[in-house]
């Protein structure tokens, strides 16, 4: 008999199941071929590293959902999903990486012998697991049906998080302060990143009391100095600097939920120009936070945030924030709602952002965040509790 350990109750996969069909009917879609391993994970359970090959989860309105997927991922599928294992379906290995043939063969092979080669059958079509030559041979293989893109259906069913999602969530915070007090205890001029860095991937892997750590969607970004200027550096051997700002992205995960956190530190004094960038940039999120609300929208918080940066004469041109939840790599961002100025998404509670206003100017940078929770009836609540400013260490 095999043992599963579902992080969910029945009752939270069925509340998912029927959001998704809901949402399925509201598009005319009769047949949803799910290829995201987030949405995979919050509609079944799954969980495996099993992403670099096609895989996916059929969802239809009127019976079980169905997982394909590679047939040696098949032990992982039984293992982990609410399905009864008579709903898991693992393809032959010579589909993998094959010149001669394509796992979509197989998928419509199966879909054709359930019936549903007519049907109405949306795909997930900017993901970054559903790839052209995918579409390309599924379309060829049955051609009586009608593909619809459901890119974000089922992400926009996760935007508004259940009671025991929270708790996860909570539970990643934990970790995301753990993370956070580690590194500014150890970051030091000549310290090497990578050993500190080594630091960072323990305290999240061992977590906090009974929150073990899961890995993180994104790897440690933090770039010093110049290199700040750009986002999205991770690490190398070189050792921190005096008179250099570094600042630290990074996210606690447990059971794939993750609650990402970032702030910078400052080697020495920092001169006037990041004191009055930290002076606006904290200004800004706390009247981001105050405005959001819900019946808010999303433009609101990010308006909020970018008054007082003008005022100091600071320009950003990204967006300020986006939701967050259960992720797997390449991002933990759900890919549905920005906090920027043209989105006029109203926000509900429950809803759950990275509060992320990074300052990435010509040749140096600063980030202070916050993820967010929307409450019932007042401003944000913030997930982790940490000074919210520049930390300098002289």
């Amino acid at each position: 008999m095999i043992h599963k350990s579902l992080p969910f109750t029945a009752a939270e996969y069925d509340r998912r199941l029927a959001k998704t069909r809901a949402a399925m009917e509201a598009k005319g879609i009769e047949v949803l071929c799910v290829t995201d391993p987030s949405n995979m994970a919050w509609l079944t359970g799954y969980d495996g590293w099993s992403f670099y090959v096609h895989q996916g989860v059929v969802v239809f309105l009127d019976r079980d959902p169905w997982w394909w997927g590679r047939s040696q991922d098949r032990n992982g599928a039984v293992r982990t999903v609410w399905m009864e294992d008579s709903r898991c379906y693992g393809y032959a290995d010579h589909f993998v990486q094959s010149t001669e043939r394509h796992p979509m063969q197989d998928l419509a092979a199966q879909l054709r012998a359930m019936g549903v080669a007519t049907a109405r059958i949306g795909v997930e079509m900017e993901n970054y697991y559903y790839s052209a030559k995918a579409h390309a041979v599924l379309r060829h293989e049955l051609p009586d049906a009608y593909f619809h893109d459901a890119t974000a259906l089922v992400n926009w069913c996760r935007t508004v998080k259940s009671g025991e999602e929270l708790a996860f969530m909570r539970k990643a915070a934990r970790i995301s302060e753990k993370i956070v007090d580690g590194w500014l205890e150890r970051v030091e001029p000549g310290v090497p990143k990578n050993v500190v860095v080594a630091e960072i991937m323990r305290d999240a892997i061992l977590g906090v009391d009974d929150a073990w750590g899961d890995y993180a969607a994104i790897v440690p970004l933090l770039p010093s100095g110049t290199d700040a200027a750009a986002p999205h550096l991770t690490w190398d051997g070189r050792a921190f600097q005096e008179n250099e700002a570094t600042f630290f992205e990074i996210s606690g995960c447990y059971r794939r939920y993750h609650v990402p956190f970032c702030r910078t530190v400052f080697l020495g004094e920092p001169p006037d120009l990041f004191k009055h960038a930290e002076a606006a940039l904290v200004e800004g999120l706390e009247a981001g936070l105050e405005m959001a609300r819900p019946g808010n929208r999303a433009c609101d918080v990010a308006n909020a945030l970018a008054a007082p940066l003008e005022a100091a004469g600071i320009t950003r041109g990204a967006r300020c924030g986006y939701p967050i939840g259960l992720s797997y790599p390449p991002d933990w961002g759900e890919r549905t709602i920005s906090l920027r100025a043209e989105d006029e998404t109203v926000l509900e509670p429950d809803m759950t952002f990275h509060f992320m206003p990074g300052l990435w100017m010509s040749n140096w940078g600063l980030e202070i965040t916050e993820s967010i929770r929307i409450t019932e009836n007042g401003p944000a609540e913030c997930f982790c509790n940490r000074p919210r400013e520049m930390f300098i260490k002289k």
